[in-house]
């Protein structure tokens, strides 16, 4: 499947706004206590969890088919779309 870079972009900001909602949810239910979660906080967790992990396979699916198709090394597409996610969110924050 062939991808634009700026669906590569958009992959990426949606794998790491899952990630973050992990990170929030495990410090928010003190993952120290994990064992006295309630069973609607660990299937939110999971839920999340399984969400990012897609979300992240995704994304590794996709640059990788984009630099096969570009005929570009992997780790400069990877370096590539960090910057490119990087100025975006700086880009947010200033404005």
């Amino acid at each position: 499947m062939a991808h634009t870079f700026d669906e590569l972009v958009a992959k990426q900001r949606a794998a790491d706004e899952a990630h973050n909602r992990v990170r929030h949810l495990r410090e928010a239910y003190d993952p120290r206590t994990r064992a006295q979660w309630s069973a609607q906080q660990r299937a939110t967790w999971e839920t999340a969890w399984r969400a990012w992990r897609d979300l992240a396979r995704d994304v590794r699916v996709a640059v990788t088919d984009y630099a096969r198709a570009q005929g570009r090394p992997l780790l400069e597409i990877e370096a590539e779309l960090t910057r490119a996610v990087r100025l975006e969110e700086e880009g947010e924050a200033d404005g």
